[in-house]
């Protein structure tokens, strides 16, 4: 009896063995199938989709996107042809609106309330100096629509006396970078509701970014031991000792220096003007 138990067991054994190697392949060919197939659909993708370019670090410019700037930037000079005095649209994607001074409050308050636009997000407030202009101080505003995703650049001008209409009343972050302007150039913004240095100490001379201010500054300070604080005294520095050497690397790449601008035609302005105030926006 126990003979013929082992003997059935390997009759079946002998029997089973070649479908279930059968059965393995089959099963083993089908698994292979579509990782086959995903490997030549990723070495078929990068082959034929694989764009060369010249340069790739240089940001691509998208012609819907800048179209859409241009009509935006001409739309706002046809709605307030008294204050806007050009538009042009920078490195492809980048809304410029020069406006005159007297501006500031209805324009910045006609691109945050007006429904095509909706900058309510002021990002940055900042100023340039350039002395060789009768205006010599350039603010800049950088505003965000958070509606539509899109920034767009405001630039006015003004010298050292003539006040800048405060924006804090349109927009509370806008504060401390007025403060900052005032602090570093000297700009006064009227209106303001605590304007006051915020980076320099107490009694402090002078506005450090103006291009006329020394690079050693007026005074210096020190740690004195015998009265125990700090004092303040005049800079003493011999002027014919020191060497500054202004070049700039980028002076060699003049191509990688100049931005591409493009102005936008308005014709409303061309035409007439009829209520222009001040001189024409500084070159």
């Amino acid at each position: 009896m126990v003979l013929l138990k082992m003997a059935s067991s390997m009759f079946g054994r002998l029997i089973l063995r070649p479908q279930l190697s059968t059965l393995l392949l089959s099963v083993g060919r089908q698994a292979l199938q579509p990782r086959v197939a995903t490997c030549n659909t990723i070495h078929r993708f990068q082959s034929t989709d694989q764009k060369q370019t010249k340069s790739p670090t240089v940001r691509p410019t998208d012609l819907i996107t800048k179209q859409n700037l241009v009509e935006f930037g001409q739309y706002v000079g046809q709605c307030m042809p008294k204050y806007v005095q050009k538009v042009q649209v920078t490195n492809g994607d980048e809304l410029e609106i020069m406006i005159h001074p007297d501006g500031v409050v209805p324009v910045i308050t006609f691109l945050k309330d007006h429904t095509n636009s909706q900058f309510v997000n002021v990002a940055d407030i900042c100023a340039v100096d350039i002395p060789t202009r009768k205006y010599r101080f350039e603010i800049v505003y950088n505003f965000l629509s958070v509606r539509f995703n899109q920034r767009i650049r405001v630039k006015t001008y003004t010298d050292e006396l003539t006040p800048i209409q405060s924006i804090t009343h349109l927009h509370a972050g806008a504060d401390w970078y007025e403060r900052e302007i005032w602090d570093m150039y000297g700009v006064f913004f009227a209106n303001h509701p605590d304007l006051r240095r915020i980076l320099t100490d107490y009694g402090f001379e002078g506005h450090p970014f103006r291009k006329d201010f020394p690079l050693v500054g007026y005074v210096e300070v020190r740690y004195d031991d015998e009265v125990k604080r700090v004092v303040a005294e005049p800079v003493e520095l011999i002027q014919e000792w020191r060497k500054f050497d202004y070049t700039s690397p980028w002076e060699s790449f003049p191509a990688f220096r100049e931005s591409s601008t493009e102005e936008v035609p308005l014709k409303q302005l061309e035409e007439g003007k009829p209520d222009a105030k001040g001189p024409a926006p500084p070159k």
